[in-house]
C-alpha cells in the first residue's frame, strides 16, 4: 500500500488515501480512505447529488455513534425518484447496534427500507452513551433503490485492518492525482521527483511562489511572463522574459536591484537552501490581472 490523493476529474476529490497501485479495475484506482478523508468523501457526493440529482448520483454517509448506546435507526434521505409518479422522496433505513464491542461498527448495523415503522424508530432515540466513538459508513447507489430494496442498492463499508474505508474500489473511476512539474511533465501524487530533478514539495512550493514573484517584477516590468531562476547556492533569478523577448537585467533595464532582491527572497522562502537538480529553470507566472 502507498500513500497518494485520489480524484475522480473535478468531481469528487483531491482526497489523501493509502492504496494498492496494482489492484485496478480497467486501469481505475481502488483507494482506502481514513475516516477524515471518508467524511469529506461524503459531503462532496452529497453536494453532487444535490446538483446532479441522487437518482443519478451514489453518496456516502458516517453515521456516529458511541459504543454501548442504544440501539438507533437513521433515516437517510435522497431526492425525488425522476421515475416515480407520485414524487415520492427516496429514502433507506440503517439500524445500529452500537453495544457491539468490535472495533468496527459494520456487522452491527443492518440497511432496510423506510417504512412508516423505522421512521417512528429514528425520532424516538438518538445516539448517546460515553463508550468509545464508533462510526458506520453507508454507501447508497439510488439508482438502483427501486429494483431491490434499501438492502440491494447499499451497504455498509467495512474498514480495512489498519480502519480505512474502501470506497469505489472497482465500481468508481478514481484516479491518481496529479501535480505539474516545472518542466511542464504531470506527475502522480505519489511520484515524489520528476526526472528533470524537481520534487513535487519545490514545485508546489514554487506554484505558490510564482504569483507574488510575479507581482514583485510586474511592479517595474508589467509584461513580464517569466523568470529562469538557478539554485547551485542561492535562489537568484537569472532571466526575466516578456512572452519571447528577453528583458535587460543590468544597468539601464527596468529592474533596480532591490526588486530583483526582494524577487529572490521569495525564491529563497519557497525553497529553503535546498538546490535543484539539473541546472536553471523556468518558472512561469499567472496571467496579471486586469
Amino acid at each position: 500500500m502507498i500513500e497518494t490523493r485520489v480524484c475522480i476529474d473535478d468531481m469528487l476529490g483531491p482526497l489523501d488515501c493509502k492504496l494498492d497501485p496494482n489492484n485496478r479495475w480497467n486501469g481505475w484506482l481502488s483507494p482506502h480512505f481514513p475516516l477524515d478523508s471518508a467524511r469529506q468523501l461524503s459531503a462532496q457526493t452529497l453536494r453532487l447529488a444535490e446538483e446532479c440529482g441522487y437518482d443519478c448520483t451514489d453518496t456516502i454517509h458516517v453515521i456516529e455513534g458511541r459504543e454501548g448506546s442504544p440501539d438507533t435507526v437513521h433515516i437517510i434521505e435522497g431526492g425525488p425518484s425522476r421515475y416515480s409518479d407520485d414524487g415520492e422522496t427516496m429514502a433507506v433505513a440503517v439500524r445500529v447496534n452500537w453495544r457491539s464491542p468490535s472495533r468496527d461498527a459494520g456487522p452491527a448495523a443492518k440497511i432496510t427500507d423506510a417504512t412508516p415503522q423505522a421512521r417512528k424508530a429514528a425520532r424516538r432515540r438518538k445516539p448517546g452513551g460515553r463508550g468509545a466513538r464508533r462510526v458506520v459508513i453507508v454507501h447508497i447507489r439510488w439508482q438502483y433503490l427501486d429494483e431491490g430494496g434499501g438492502d440491494a442498492a447499499a451497504n455498509v463499508v467495512r474498514p480495512d485492518r489498519d480502519g480505512l474505508f474502501p470506497i469505489g474500489g472497482w465500481e468508481w473511476t478514481w484516479h491518481a492525482v496529479p501535480w505539474w512539474c516545472l518542466c511542464g511533465s504531470d506527475q502522480d501524487w505519489h511520484t515524489l521527483h520528476c526526472e528533470c530533478g524537481v520534487t513535487r514539495d519545490q514545485a508546489l512550493a514554487l506554484e505558490e511562489a510564482a504569483p507574488r514573484i510575479g507581482a514583485i517584477l510586474r511592479r517595474l516590468a508589467p509584461e513580464a511572463t517569466a523568470v529562469v531562476f538557478e539554485t547551485t547556492a542561492a535562489p537568484r533569478i537569472v532571466m526575466v522574459v516578456a512572452g519571447p523577448t528577453e528583458l535587460n537585467l543590468s544597468d539601464g533595464g527596468p529592474f533596480d536591484t532591490e526588486t530583483l532582491g526582494e524577487a529572490d527572497a521569495v525564491l529563497h522562502a519557497a525553497l529553503g537552501g535546498d538546490p535543484i537538480e539539473g541546472g536553471a529553470h523556468w518558472l512561469r507566472f499567472p496571467p496579471a490581472s486586469r
